[in-house]
């Protein structure tokens, strides 16, 4: 069995999102592109957290409570670092702000121009 799918499954979601933000010339496509890179950057986070520390290492850790932290901080505790969690949660919030104003921009380009076509819209003047 892989070992680590996880990072093979970001790999090609990276890969599927840099296809459709480069080659489509649709901007929704494009921004719906630059979605999945994101969320392979999130699954990518969360698997880079997945942290087994002392002596469970063959085991996921099976609780977020430390009962004792003195054997905590001697590794005899199962953990798992939150840092890559707290970093997923904050690029979340900013990902969802990107693609509102994203949209809205891609709104006001329709309106002005009439079409969605990036290619279209860098050759027209004005």
């Amino acid at each position: 069995m892989i070992a680590r799918f996880d990072y093979i499954a970001a790999v090609i979601l990276f890969s599927i999102g840099l296809y459709a933000l480069v080659v489509k010339p649709n901007l929704i496509k494009k921004l719906i592109g630059l979605n999945i890179i994101e969320t392979s950057v999130y699954l990518f986070l969360i698997a880079s957290g997945d942290v087994r520390l002392g002596i469970y290492t063959n085991q996921w850790a099976a609780s977020n409570v430390i009962d004792n932290p003195q054997r905590a901080v001697q590794g005899l505790e199962p953990m798992i670092n939150p840092i890559p969690s707290a970093l997923v949660l904050t690029a979340i919030v900013v990902s969802v702000c990107v693609t509102a104003i994203a949209l809205s921009v891609v709104v006001k380009l329709y309106q002005h121009y009439g079409t969605l076509d990036a290619r279209e819209i860098a050759s027209l003047k004005g």
